[in-house]
C-alpha cells in the first residue's frame, strides 16, 4: 500500500472520476482497494499486444491462447443450475466459432447487448470439430480504436462480481489512466535510500509505477519490474530484521548453570547417543537462554528426528535453574504420548511431572493446579488447557509448545503471562520448512534444524501403485497382519469438498471391510466428525494393538506413535501436497520392523501428479520435499506452514525471487546494523513507513 506518500494517495477511491459509491464499494470488498494508493498497487499480471491478432482460421492448434477481433452474431442462455451457461458465435471474417460463459452471464450479457466489435482473449479448444473458448475475457472496442491498439495492454485480476457491475478489465485500466492524470511524482514518496536505489541501479518509484501499468517498452517494464520487486522484498526484509534486533532487548530469564538434574539424565538415563544435530542444538539453547533476552526460537526436524528428547533436555536445563517448564500439544493424544514417554524417561529420577487436558477430572486437576502453584510439580505437559486463566505456575522459565500452528496466535499469547517475565519459548513443527519461507515467514525468529535422524531408524520403502493393483496391496497388507503388525489406511480430506470426501471415507471403509472381514480382523475408523470420545476410543484401539488396522483422515498426520505399525497406505494420493505425504509416512518405521509407504492413485495423472509420486518414491528427505512442495504447490497453498509475509506479496516470487530476496535481506542488515534505529536523515521516509505500519502478527511480539 501506498500509505505514506502525499495525501492525494490516501483519497478514498470513491473519489476517483468515474468510480463512485457503488463501485468504490465493490473494489474494497473484492479486490481490497480502500484509495488512490492502493489502485496503484494492483499491478498487471500480464500485458496483451493489442497490435497483434490471430485470424480464426490461423489458430495453430488446440489449447493455443489466441487474441482475436470480430463481431458476436448471435447469443442465447440455456441449461439450468449448474448447466446453465451463456453461449454467443463470434466472427471474425475468416470463420467462425463458439464463446461459452458458465458465470457472470448477466454482465456479459449486458456487454453484447451494445453490439459493435469485441476483443477475445482465451485459449482454444475444439469441440465436435468447431472452434470455442470457455470464459475469454472479452472488451467492447469503439470503432475509432480498431486502427490504433497499443502495443502493451496491462490485463489485471478481477472477479465476477466486479465484471457483472461493468468493472471490465478495460474499464480498470481507463480508471488507472485517469489516476495517472491527478497525481505527479512528487507525489510518491521514495522509500529506498539513495546509496540503495544507485548502488542496485534502480529506476525511482514513481517511474516504476508509471511503468509497471503502461509500459512504453519491454525494457523499461523489465526495469520497473526489478526495482518494485527489490522494494517488496528489502521493505519485508526490513521490517522482520527490525523485529528479530528489538526482540533482542525483551527481557528474559537467565539459566546460568547446567545443573545436577541435566548432567544425571545425561550421563545415566540417556537411552541413547545424542546425534551432531541434536548436540549443536542444544548448544544454540544454552547460549540463547544465558543471555538475560527471551528466547524467541524454532526448533524444525523431520518426522523422527529427536526433536522431543531435545525438549526434555531443555526442561531439565529450566529445573536445573529453579524454574518450571510445559509442554503444550494441539491434541489430548499427542499430548498423552509426550507425558507417558517424557514420565518413562524420567521414571527414575525425582521429578514431578503432570498431565492436563479438558478431560483431566476435577478432583485430579485441583491436585495438579496446587502442585504447580507451590513449585512441587516441575514439568506440566497438556493441550491448550495449559493456558487457561487457572493454570497458575509458580515460576514458569520456558514454554515449549509443539506443532505450533495449531494454536491460535491469542491461544500462544496467554503463555507470555504466565510470569512477571515471558518464558523462554522453543516450538516444534515436524514440518520442514523450505529455504524461502525461512527468510521470510520465520525470518523473524532463530532457527535451529534438526536433519540427521537417531542411529537404527531404519528407512521406509514408498512404492505407487495405481488402483488397478488394489487387491495386489490388499494381499500385501494380510500379509503384513499375519505377521502381527498394524496397518493405517488414509483418506484425503478437503475443506472445499469435505461431504464428498467424508462419502469416499465411507465407502473406503465399506471397501476396506469387504478384504478384512469383521469375524477375522479388526478395523476402527477415525475421522474429524466424530466425536472426541469416538474418535479418542477408537484412536486407543489401534494405539493399544486391538485394531489390526485403522481406516482414517489425516486427523493421524502429525503425532501418533505406533511401533507396531509397518504399513500406511495413502488413498487418492494424487490430493495430498508432498510434504503431507511425507508427514503420513513418518507414521510408520518408528518400531524394529521393516516398513512400507503405498501411495494409491487413479491410473490417469496430470505431470504434476507423476512428479509428486516419483518424488515420494525417490526421495526421503523432509527438507528436500518441502522445496519441491513449494516449487509445485506456491506458498499460499503449503500445509503446516506459517503464511504471513510469504504469500502476500504482490510482485515478487519468494521461489523465483530468491537471490534478489536474499541480497535484500543483507542490504537490510547492513543497514541495521550501522544504524539500528534508522536515525540518518537518508532513512527517515523508510523509517516512517516502518512505524505506520499496521504491526502484524509477527511471532517476535507473540509466539
Amino acid at each position: 500500500m501506498f500509505t505514506h506518500s502525499r495525501d492525494i494517495l490516501l483519497t478514498p477511491i470513491e473519489y476517483l472520476k468515474g468510480v463512485g459509491p457503488l463501485k468504490g464499494d465493490l473494489l474494497r470488498k473484492e479486490l481490497n482497494i480502500h484509495t488512490f494508493g492502493d489502485m496503484l498497487s494492483h499491478y498487471p499480471f500480464r500485458y496483451m499486444d493489442r497490435s497483434s491478432f490471430t485470424k480464426i482460421k490461423d489458430i495453430p492448434e488446440e489449447g493455443a491462447t489466441v487474441q482475436l477481433i470480430g463481431k458476436i452474431t448471435y447469443s442465447e442462455v440455456t441449461g439450468n443450475g449448474k448447466g446453465r451457461r451463456l453461449v454467443a458465435t463470434f466472427k471474425d471474417g475468416s470463420g467462425g466459432m463458439d464463446l461459452v460463459w458458465f458465470q457472470g452471464i448477466v454482465g456479459i450479457e449486458r456487454m453484447i447487448e451494445r453490439g459493435g466489435h469485441f476483443l477475445v482473449y482465451g485459449k482454444a479448444s475444439r469441440f465436435n470439430g468447431f472452434w470455442n473458448i470457455t470464459h475469454p475475457e472479452v472488451d467492447a472496442i469503439e470503432n475509432s480504436e480498431l486502427d490504433s491498439f497499443p502495443s502493451f495492454q496491462p490485463v489485471y485480476s478481477s472477479t465476477e462480481k466486479l465484471k457483472a457491475k461493468w468493472l471490465s478489465g478495460r474499464l480498470y485500466v481507463k480508471l488507472v489512466q485517469q489516476l495517472f492524470n491527478s497525481i505527479q511524482a512528487k507525489d510518491v514518496v521514495d522509500m529506498l535510500p539513495l546509496k540503495i536505489i544507485n548502488a542496485f541501479h534502480l529506476c525511482s518509484r514513481y517511474e516504476a509505477i508509471r511503468q509497471i501499468h503502461f509500459p512504453e517498452s519491454e525494457q523499461q517494464l523489465q526495469q520497473a519490474i526489478y526495482r518494485l520487486k527489490f522494494e517488496e522484498l528489502f521493505l519485508h526484509q526490513i521490517n522482520i530484521c527490525k523485529l528479530k534486533l528489538n526482540h533482542q532487548y525483551v527481557k528474559g530469564f537467565v539459566f546460568e548453570k547446567v545443573g545436577e538434574v541435566f548432567n544425571t539424565f545425561y550421563k545415566h538415563h540417556l537411552p541413547f547417543e545424542l546425534t551432531n544435530d541434536q548436540k549443536k542444538v542444544l548448544k544454540e539453547i544454552r547460549q540463547n537462554t544465558q543471555t538475560g533476552s527471551q528466547m524467541n526460537r524454532l526448533l524444525q526436524g523431520d518426522v523422527g528426528s529427536g526433536k522431543t528428547i531435545v525438549a526434555l533436555l531443555c526442561m531439565l536445563l529450566a529445573i536445573d535453574n529453579g524454574f518450571q517448564a510445559c509442554l503444550m500439544a494441539p491434541t489430548e493424544i499427542l499430548a498423552s504420548q509426550h507425558y507417558v514417554s517424557i514420565k518413562a524417561l524420567l521414571c527414575e529420577m525425582n521429578i514431578e511431572i503432570g498431565f492436563l487436558s479438558g478431560k483431566t477430572k476435577a478432583k485430579e486437576r485441583k491436585i495438579i493446579l496446587e502442585s504447580l502453584q507451590k513449585g512441587d510439580l516441575k514439568i506440566l505437559i497438556g493441550t491448550h488447557a495449559l493456558i487457561e486463566d487457572k493454570v497458575i505456575f509458580n515460576n514458569l522459565g520456558l514454554s515449549i509448545i509443539d506443532e505450533q500452528h495449531r494454536f491460535g496466535v491469542a491461544q500462544r499469547a496467554k503463555l507470555w503471562q504466565k510470569n512477571t517475565l515471558p518464558p523462554h519459548i522453543l516450538v516444534m513443527t515436524a514440518t520442514p520448512i523450505p529455504r524461502t519461507l525461512a527468510m521470510t515467514s520465520y525470518g523473524d525468529l532463530d532457527v535451529s534444524i534438526i536433519k540427521e535422524l537417531p542411529p537404527g531408524r531404519k528407512p521406509i520403502t514408498t512404492v505407487h501403485r495405481s488402483e488397478i493393483y488394489r487387491a495386489k496391496v490388499m494381499d500385501f497388507i494380510k500379509h503384513e497382519i499375519a505377521l502381527g503388525r498394524q496397518i493405517y489406511i488414509v483418506y484425503p480430506l478437503i475443506e472445499e469438498s469435505e461431504k464428498l470426501d467424508y462419502e469416499n471415507l465411507y465407502a473406503g471403509y465399506e471397501q476396506v471391510k469387504q478384504f478384512f472381514p469383521d469375524h477375522t480382523y479388526h478395523i476402527a475408523m477415525v475421522h474429524g466428525k466424530q466425536t472426541q470420545d469416538e474418535r479418542e476410543h477408537n484412536m486407543r484401539s489401534f494405539i493399544n494393538g486391538q485394531a489390526h488396522i485403522l481406516v482414517a483422515t489425516t486427523v493421524i498426520e502429525v503425532g501418533v506413535n505406533v511401533p507396531n505399525a509397518s504399513v500406511m497406505v495413502i488413498e487418492s494420493a494424487e490430493r495430498f501436497g508432498l510434504s503431507q505425504m511425507h508427514q503420513l509416512r513418518g507414521r510408520v518405521g518408528r518400531g524394529a520392523d521393516k516398513s512400507y509407504c503405498i501411495l494409491l492413485t487413479g491410473s490417469k495423472l496430470s505431470q504434476i501428479g507423476k512428479e509428486r509420486m516419483h518424488t515420494m518414491v525417490t526421495e526421503t528427505s523432509g527438507f528436500a520435499i518441502s522445496e519441491k512442495d513449494l516449487a509445485l504447490r506456491g506458498p499460499g497453498e503449503l500445509d503446516g506452514v506459517r503464511q504471513s509475509g510469504a504469500a502476500d506479496l504482490k510482485i515478487a516470487d519468494i521461489i523465483k525471487d530468491v537471490a534478489l530476496m536474499a541480497t535484500t535481506r543483507q542490504v537490510a542488515i547492513e543497514i541495521l546494523q550501522q544504524d539500528p534505529y534508522l536515525d540518518r536523515a537518508e532513512y527517515i521516509p523508510l523509517k516512517t513507513w516502518l512505524t505506520s505500519r499496521k504491526q502484524q502478527e509477527i511471532w517476535s511480539r507473540i509466539s
